[in-house]
């Protein structure tokens, strides 16, 4: 289950999206300006990292995997409040760092994926930590800026159906239901989808809530039919048949 905990991290110069975790721990970043950044880490960090002990050899703070905040079943939002691990939210984060995790799988068993294939999926797996942000700023808790900060637009969406247009050009007509099936990669893309599904039920419930906002489940939605589409034209480039669905034999 992913526990999401905020620390502030000063950098110098200009700070992009996202964070990197270690040691299995999975990180959803918010870009900030002026050299600082705000990252969700699966520890429980709520301190202001600083200079001193713990440096790198780079000069750069060290940052701890394991803070033991979390040791009683809570963590902490982007707000700054603190919730049990088995909070909706906490779930919905967890499903959305499957997600990406499945997609790398997806992405390393790539004897069938395209460089442009490839390219899509690390831009979509930066746009999942982006949506992570968004979770874990329920509105209810956030202030204006923090709002503003893990803002979700529409146009991440626009961008999924672009990707799926061209690759519907490509494709034969489907003319059956088909089986999760197509080599290792277009297998591990069905995972994927069936993850994206899950993580969707997950955050319907946060938007009816008004803590998440719509368009992090329009883009989730229309990300399991470019998953759909991407383990297709895999299948294809690798070669591999797509298994189909058959009717059960009569037992006449």
């Amino acid at each position: 289950m992913l526990r999401a905990a905020m620390r502030l991290v000063q950098r110098g110069g200009v700070v992009g999206v996202g964070a990197a975790g270690a040691s299995g721990s999975s990180c959803i970043g918010v870009a900030s300006s002026a050299g600082r950044r705000w990252v969700a880490t699966t520890g429980g960090a709520e301190q202001e990292e600083g200079e001193g002990e713990g440096e790198g050899g780079s000069g750069r703070p060290r940052i701890k995997v394991y803070t033991k905040t979390g040791d009683k079943g809570k963590s902490s939002l982007f707000t700054g409040e603190r919730r049990a691990k088995d909070d909706p939210v906490f779930k919905a984060l967890g499903a959305v760092d499957e997600l990406s995790a499945v997609l790398s799988c997806a992405r390393e068993a790539e004897y069938g994926m395209a460089i442009e294939l490839s390219q899509q999926i690390i831009e979509i797996q930066s746009r999942l930590i982006d949506i992570g942000s968004n979770i874990a700023t329920p509105a209810r808790s956030a202030n204006e800026a923090r709002l503003r900060r893990t803002s979700f637009g529409e146009t991440h969406a626009e961008q999924l159906e672009a990707w799926i247009d061209a690759m519907d050009d490509q494709l034969p007509q489907l003319r059956n239901f088909i089986l999760p099936s197509g080599g290792m990669s277009a297998s591990f893309l069905h995972l994927a989808r069936a993850v994206a599904r899950r993580a969707e039920r997950h955050v319907v419930p946060l938007i009816r809530a008004g803590e998440c906002e719509p368009n992090v489940g329009v883009y989730i939605n229309r990300l399991s039919d470019y998953l759909f589409q991407a383990a297709r034209v895999v299948a294809m480039r690798e070669g591999k048949s797509e298994m189909v669905y058959k009717k059960p034999k009569s037992d006449d």
